[in-house]
């Protein structure tokens, strides 16, 4: 049963306001299906709208913040707020809070943090859901590079297929908590 999700995600709120419209959707959901929200404790952009929306629904959020970023931004009352030291160790405490993730558009963090949970998957530390939220079809061009991927050889097809990606919320949110494992095995 998914009791918490951690959420990767912008500190910007991109170009786009259907990013921003379905964030909220997002965080009024996990409010109301009592699914706690882990996410990256900051205020700003789609995040900070994320969190801001799961409190406005009387929902439970939990931040996992550097110090470095927690003496340099604003905050919102959070039910739990982490301080860490480094950004390793905030993805790390994210990650074993979380019963799954999923990604949000985003920039460069964002990829980053979903390419490390995926890793994390592929060579068997977790077997915890991992959704994409393709809103506005915002990850078309990397599930085209998970393509190619598999076509030159680099990626297996059956790892690819564990990950939910949606362009739907309530089909991305009935799918993580249907989730099934499957049994891959990376080295062969």
């Amino acid at each position: 049963m998914i009791k918490k999700i951690c959420v990767f995600c912008g500190s910007s709120f991109g170009g786009n306001n259907i990013y921003l419209k379905e964030v909220v959707a997002l965080g009024k959901s996990l409010a109301e299906n009592n699914i706690e929200l882990v996410y990256g404790g900051g205020h700003s952009g789609l995040m900070g709208a994320l969190a801001k929306s799961v409190i406005d629904h009387s929902g439970q959020v939990t931040g996992v913040i550097p110090q470095k970023i927690y003496d340099q931004v604003e905050h919102i009352e959070l039910t739990h707020l982490h301080i860490v030291e480094t950004m390793h160790e905030r993805k790390h405490k994210m990650y074993d809070l979380a019963d799954a993730f999923i990604a949000l558009p985003g920039g460069i963090g964002t990829l980053e943090e979903l390419a490390e949970i995926m890793t994390w998957q592929q060579i068997g530390y977790h077997e915890k859901p991992v959704g994409v939220f393709n809103i506005n079809d915002f990850y078309e061009p990397f599930q085209h590079l998970l393509s190619h991927m598999i076509k030159e050889g680099f990626l297996k097809k059956d790892f690819i297929d564990q990950l939910v990606v949606e362009n739907s919320l309530h089909d991305l949110l009935d799918k993580i908590s249907s989730y099934e494992p499957l049994k891959h095995n990376k080295w062969n």
